[in-house]
Order: C-alpha cells, then sequence, then structure tokens
C-alpha cells in the first residue's frame, strides 16, 4: 500500500501539466491528426509485453482518444507521442532509450486527464560503450561507461568464474576492480536485472603476455630481459606521467634519429626474444602532446618466418590512445616477430610516451 501511495504522489506533477495543458487549449490547432475525442481509456492488450529501448509497443483497447502524455513508471520517463498515430482503439510508440528496466506501469494520460496504467516489463540489458583501459592485473579498476549499469550484479570474465569486484556505479558508469585471471585476453559478462550481456570490447591480463615495457622491462625469452638499443633518440622512464600502473616510456625523438628499437640483451642460438613467441597482437598506449605518427617496424632479421613490412598508426594531440595491432597486418606476422622498431614517421624533435607495450597470443 505505502509503494502505491507513494507512486500516486510522484506522478501528480505530470497529472497537474496534463490538466493544464488541457484546460489552456480552447481549440487544437489544425495540425493534420486525426480528430479523436478523449475517452474512459481501457486496455484490451499491449504487444509486446516485453521491450528494449527503441522497440515499437502498441496499446490496443476502447476511449484511447487524445492521448497527451505517455510516461514510463520508474524514474518517470516520457517517450514521444505522434498524435497521428493516436485512435480511439490504438496508440503507438516506442519505448524510450533511457527507460529504466524491470516490470513496471506504462501511464496514458488523455487532455482530459483521465489515466490508464498498462502493465509493461522494460528490457534494459547493460550496454559498455567504453572503457578507461583494456589491460589490466589483478586488482586494477576501469570505468566502464555507457548504459544500464546502476543494477548490475556480476561481472565475470567471459567463458570463467573469474568475478570483477564492482566498486561503485550509477546508471551511466560502473568502476570496477579486475580479479585474477589465468586468461590472456578476453570479454566481460555483464549481469543485471533484465539479463547478461557480453561486452564487445576485449580485456588483456598484462602478466599473461610477452612484456617489452610495463612499469619495468619485460624479462625477455632468455631470461636476459627487454632492453632499448635506440638510436637518434633519448629513451628513459618516468613515474610523472603514465596511463596505468606506476611508470611508462619517455621517448624524446632527436633531429637526426628517429628509432625506438627494443631487443633483447640475450643472443642464443642466433635468434633474439621473440623467436620463440608468436603473437596475435601488438598492444600499445601512446601520447604525444602535438600528436604524431608512428611507423611500425619488426626489423626482423632475414630469418625464414620473421614478420617483415610496417604498419603507420596515428596519435592524435593530447590524448592517450590505445593501439591494438594485428600481426598479420604484417608479412609473416601471424609467425614470430625478431626486434621491434618504432620510428617517427616525417618528422623530428618530439616527444612521446608510451605505456603497456606488449605481445599478446
Amino acid at each position: 500500500m505505502k509503494k502505491t501511495i507513494n507512486n500516486s504522489i510522484a506522478l501528480l506533477p505530470v497529472l497537474f501539466i496534463a490538466l493544464a495543458l488541457a484546460f489552456s487549449s480552447c481549440q487544437k490547432d489544425s495540425d493534420g491528426s486525426p480528430s479523436v475525442e478523449p475517452g474512459n481509456p481501457v486496455l484490451t492488450s499491449v504487444t509486446p509485453a516485453s521491450a528494449q529501448g527503441d522497440e515499437m509497443v502498441t496499446v490496443i483497447g476502447t476511449g484511447l482518444g487524445d492521448m497527451q502524455a505517455v510516461i514510463f513508471e520508474k524514474d518517470s520517463v516520457y517517450t514521444y507521442l505522434n498524435p497521428t498515430l493516436n485512435t480511439a482503439t490504438s496508440i503507438l510508440f516506442r519505448v524510450p532509450a533511457d527507460a529504466v528496466g524491470g516490470s513496471q506501469n506504462i501511464i496514458l494520460i488523455n487532455s482530459e486527464g483521465r489515466v490508464l496504467n498498462v502493465p509493461f516489463n522494460v528490457l534494459a540489458y547493460p550496454i559498455v560503450t567504453s572503457a578507461s583501459n583494456y589491460d589490466f592485473e589483478a586488482g586494477t579498476q576501469i570505468t566502464l561507461t555507457g548504459n544500464n549499469l546502476n543494477d548490475v550484479t556480476s561481472v565475470k570474465l567471459t567463458g570463467t568464474s573469474d568475478a570483477a569486484t564492482i566498486v561503485s556505479q550509477t546508471r551511466k558508469e560502473m568502476v570496477i576492480a579486475m580479479p585474477s585471471t589465468a586468461l590472456v585476453r578476453g570479454t566481460l559478462d555483464i549481469t543485471n536485472v533484465t539479463g547478461l550481456t557480453e561486452t564487445t570490447q576485449e580485456f588483456i591480463c598484462i602478466p599473461n603476455t610477452f612484456i617489452m615495457y610495463a612499469d619495468a622491462w619485460g624479462p625477455g625469452a632468455f631470461n636476459g630481459g627487454i632492453q632499448s638499443w635506440s638510436w637518434g633518440c633519448s629513451v628513459s622512464e618516468t613515474s610523472s606521467f603514465i596511463k596505468t600502473g606506476t611508470k611508462a616510456l619517455k621517448v624524446d625523438y632527436a633531429d637526426g634519429g628517429l628509432s625506438l628499437f627494443l631487443g633483447s640483451d640475450t643472443w642464443a642460438d642466433g635468434h633474439w626474444f621473440t623467436d620463440y613467441y608468436q603473437a596475435t597482437y601488438l598492444v600499445f598506449w601512446a601520447y604525444c602532446e602535438a600528436g604524431v605518427a608512428l611507423r611500425i617496424v619488426p626489423d626482423s632479421p632475414p630469418w625464414s618466418g620473421f614478420a617483415t613490412g610496417e604498419k603507420i598508426v596515428d596519435v592524435p594531440k593530447a590524448a592517450w590512445t590505445y593501439f591494438k595491432i594485428p600481426l598479420s597486418d604484417f608479412v609473416g606476422g601471424s609467425e614470430q616477430f625478431g626486434r621491434l622498431n618504432i620510428i617517427i614517421n616525417g618528422s623530428t624533435g618530439k616527444t612521446v610516451y608510451f605505456d603497456d607495450l606488449i605481445f599478446v597470443e
């Protein structure tokens, strides 16, 4: 009873608005709408009985003429009502994109303030449109942006029982702490009151990849460690300007020298670090205050089966940008890389920051 009273009180302003509009109009404008007098609305059916945002709903009944407002009960979310689709026996409208999920009434109000309650179930699956990061280790906090995230109860890496912890959540944004996992990369299964959605975004567990640089130089394939053999540029670690973790690489590309050149300090059996590592993607974050084009070259020795060719990517001005480059973009990229060269394309005298520079299976 208390809930019913509270809902009625919450709708009083809506009723007053509808009545005010009705009483302030002595006659209708000639807008081409069918002239249908308001009646005593009675529901016969609603089709479908459940729907998502932007789906069409048809209400059939009697006395449905001259409806002025259609409101989804939870949070009083209005939807557009086309008067040309309003007859005495049917009303057509779309579920608003911002409708709150769950069972509720659709409230129809006519020009005389008469109300028809239509039982309905809004399907509001969780939606993720972007993430603050796509690389993680156990405990990394990632902000997911989208819709219908306020009632999420579970976030797991797809195909596993590895559950993230929900730190905070609103309708449009949710912060999660990522779990420990043996997975190299995967999507997220997100469940709310409506159901489960698998994200289109893929997330990468850094400790399970081949690390070139992520807060420290990677260990390399022969325990010698990844090193910078760069020429014509100054390479240093920085903790004052980072994307994730505690450190990033700062590369000052000087005039006359263009290459961030990464390899392993151990030579074994005539091969360098990624000889024994087959990857699917090269992944990294990059930042340049002025913006820059980067030319990525495997620079592998001429051994059979190693990647060759190049890939040019644009780093926009003053924005950390995420790159996930399929190694199939390089000739032989489905096999193996030797050394990695990241060159400024067509300009010098710029500083570029790199973070989470890794090969991913």
